[in-house]
């Protein structure tokens, strides 16, 4: 009985024309042979299963041979063909740089370049995996890589060129492999099935080229086992359930739902894929590339970026016309933010139901989530960051004349306020044009008449100048710190800065570092503008100053606040002494 050989080795290419998907290459390397133009080191390099070591046994194969063909290709007669076919040939060493990647690996194999060859005319080293060397091997390599004998040619393959050190690459002509394409692998398939007697389908090929992501190895490897499962008969249906791929046809189904808005549908799709066990990341990323390939046949110019069979691309273009632009880009880009978030969210499939539930909303009147459309919730805004109010033009309106409000800079100064009876030159400056009460949002529905009258009534003049004591602005001061509770670190800074009149409108504030000086540098304007409308005066200016001196007296530490607490709340004492308490 004759043993059972796989695909990937009874239909390994013997020859330069039967690789698959390397038709350049590999012409330019029959050309190199045929004009006896040989290089002593050659570098192969590419993904998996592209045909790196079998093109590297067929070129040591056809430059030993004898009596090679017109086309170019080995004879299979000669001593030094049957030898190499019946794995007997002593020209031909192959190394697995994996598991011999140390100095006395490579010092054997440097032995073994002396001897020359006893048929043939080269000795053909081939290293597989030669990334795999450590850094040593590959300085116990250099030299008899760049002066072999001349009987010598060295293989080198890898699949990740970027760990090879500069001084290999330098002595080796590099070969870069392409990726087969999904049509070549299914016609190779075709080819594999023939000969076979399997009964297979052009779809169900499609799916397999498609799972084996541009490795000839890997497809025919899959090929086999969905043979073995299908009886020798392959269709669509059973590839796709013994290869646990999910169907086009949910994805199909999924769009239909996004185009009519239907959440529920498309909530329902998924409860489905995932009672089919299938993984919700394997479904985002599955939907992403589905949304991809519909948008890259939508338009005749990309079509050929999509890798399918020609029936398939026009199956998806017909489709494909259903949706816009816009609307594919949106949706890569929520399928691109649902995948980076996957991994760290703690309820993926609320994740991926609310990704599908964005989906249906692309094409609703106001898909945007920046808060600018009708209906549409606003933003969140920082809790330190003031709020500004947005201006709404309603209709054109004539402002009330005012007088220009001087500009007053606030000062940043290294000197405490008792020390300097002038205040310094202005370092950094902030306008203390009152920004004026905020003007109410208006739907776009109100009557333009009612709107006017709405913008007429906040209006206020510019050029309020009432006259108002220290103690009326501590208490509007205090009334700004009560009306911002969840600003905790402003807060406590204007607890601590209270502000002190140096002249007239103008006060200083005193903080006790740069970061409080910036904090409130940037909370100025609101404050100014609320301090104008408490206090009816639009001319109030501040000086920021970072106290250098002493602390400030309004800052106490942990034991200073015990002390006071011990003094003034009742029965502290007996309540630190009952429970055993102490400072730590």
């Amino acid at each position: 009985m004759k043993k059972y050989l796989v695909s990937a080795r009874k239909y390994r290419p013997s020859t330069f024309n039967s690789v698959v998907g390397q038709k350049t290459l590999t012409a330019t390397l029959k050309n190199s042979i045929a004009t006896d133009r040989l290089a002593h080191a050659y570098l192969f390099c590419g993904s998996r299963g592209v045909g790196k070591t079998s093109c590297a046994r067929i070129f040591a194969k056809t430059i030993n041979c004898m009596n090679r063909t017109p086309e170019g290709d080995a004879c299979n007669e000669c001593d030094s063909c049957r030898a190499f076919n019946e794995n007997r040939s002593l020209n031909i060493i192959e190394l697995d740089a994996a598991s011999n990647n140390s100095v006395d690996d490579i010092r054997a194999l440097v032995d073994q370049v002396q001897i020359p060859p006893t048929t043939g005319k080269y000795r053909v080293f081939i290293v597989d995996e030669v990334h795999m060397l450590s850094q040593a091997a590959f300085n116990a390599f250099l030299k008899t890589l760049e002066e072999p004998p001349a009987y010598v040619v060295f293989i080198l393959a890898t699949t990740e060129k970027h760990k090879i050190i500069p001084t290999i690459l330098s002595r080796c002509q590099i070969y870069d492999f392409n990726r087969i394409t999904i049509q070549d692998m299914v016609d190779h398939l075709t080819y594999v099935a023939s000969q076979e007697g399997i009964i297979v389908e052009s779809s169900a090929l499609n799916v397999i080229a498609r799972k084996a992501d541009g490795a000839m190895r890997d497809a025919l490897s899959i090929f086999d086992q969905v043979a073995a499962s299908s009886m020798q008969n392959i269709t669509y249906q059973s590839a796709i359930e013994n290869l646990n791929i999910l169907d086009y046809e949910y994805y199909n189904r999924l769009l239909d739902a996004f185009l009519a808005q239907d959440v529920p549908q498309a909530l329902l799709i998924y409860k489905e894929i995932r009672e089919k066990g299938f993984d919700s990341l394997f479904f985002v990323n599955g939907l992403a590339a589905h949304i991809r390939d519909l948008m890259v046949a939508r338009d005749p110019k990309t079509l050929c970026l999509l890798e399918a069979s020609d029936e398939a691309r026009q199956s998806m273009a017909a489709l494909a016309v259903r949706c816009t632009p816009q609307f594919f880009y949106k949706a890569m880009a929520l399928c691109g933010d649902a995948d980076l978030n996957y991994r760290t969210a703690t309820n993926k499939q609320f994740l991926v139901e609310l990704l599908l539930i964005k989906l249906c909303q692309l094409l609703s009147p106001s898909p945007i989530e920046a808060g600018d459309g009708e209906g549409q919730l606003k933003k969140i805004a920082p809790a330190n960051t003031p709020q500004q109010p947005k201006p709404i033009v309603v209709a054109p309106v004539q402002p009330v004349a005012s007088a220009p409000a001087p500009q007053q800079p606030v000062v940043v100064s290294a000197t405490p306020i008792s020390s300097r009876p002038v205040p310094p030159a202005p370092m950094a400056a902030v306008s203390n044009r009152p920004l004026g009460p905020k003007v109410p949002r208006l739907s776009l529905k109100t009557g333009l008449k009612q709107a006017e009258e709405a913008v007429k009534t906040t209006i206020q003049p510019r050029n309020r100048n009432n006259q108002f004591s220290d103690d009326a602005i501590d208490i509007a001061w205090e009334t700004y710190i009560s009306s911002h509770p969840t600003a905790h670190i402003l807060v406590n800074t204007m607890r601590t800065a209270r502000p002190k009149r140096l002249d007239g409108t103008r006060f200083a504030i005193m903080v006790e570092n740069k970061g409080q000086v910036e904090m409130m540098t940037d909370s100025l304007p609101d404050i100014i503008s609320y301090l104008g409308n408490q206090l009816q005066n639009d001319f109030i200016t501040f000086e920021i100053v970072e106290n250098q001196g002493e602390s400030s007296p309004y800052v106490w530490n942990q034991r200073e606040v015990y002390s006071h607490m011990l003094q003034n709340v009742p029965h502290m004492q007996e309540f630190v002494k009952r429970f055993e308490l102490s400072l730590s």
